[in-house]
């Protein structure tokens, strides 16, 4: 299997809104799939459909040591957060090698469109729950230098150039 290359930052698909996905189809399967495929050749714990250029709501996440737990989402939605804070370093292969220690809530509870269409509500915590914010970032048009200082964000965009070259 292959995947559609990593769009590169700061690519304006990274920068939009990416749509919500209507209903589960088989082609949104298809597009899982090579998501999980994708996430799995970085490796990373997550991927939002958005960083392969794919403008719609679809995230997958698996934070699991051995593999083969990745949980699939249509439009998910944070709807609690923990006051409880943990840091983790993040990175993205929309912006290759860097990377930033990010604060975010510890844990999260999303709703979100499972594999069989049906709405789901599921707690994540620690990695998973960095992974998810981070997912659900992209699909807001973020990335995760944007919760840096702009000096620091800056230094990591010309970093991320320079290495590209």
């Amino acid at each position: 299997m292959t995947h559609r290359p990593y769009v590169k930052y700061p690519h304006k698909c990274l920068r939009t809104v990416a749509d919500p996905v209507e209903a589960v189809t088989d082609d949104t399967r298809a597009i899982w799939d090579e998501m999980i495929f994708a996430m799995d050749s970085m490796p990373g714990v997550g991927l939002a459909a958005p960083q392969l250029g794919i403008m719609l709501r679809l995230a997958v996440v698996d934070a699991s040591d051995e593999r083969g737990q990745a949980v699939r989402m249509a439009n998910p939605e944070i709807l609690h957060a923990s006051t409880q804070y943990r840091e983790h370093e993040e990175a993205s292969p929309n912006l290759p090698g860097v990377s930033a220690v990010i604060s975010r809530p510890r844990a999260v509870t999303v709703r979100f469109l499972n594999e069989a269409g049906e709405v789901e509500e599921r707690d994540f915590v620690n990695i998973w729950a960095t992974s998810v914010q981070h997912q659900i970032d992209h699909l807001n048009g973020k990335v995760f230098v944007d919760h840096l200082s702009k000096v620091k964000r800056d230094m990591l965009v010309k970093k991320a150039r320079k290495l590209a070259r």
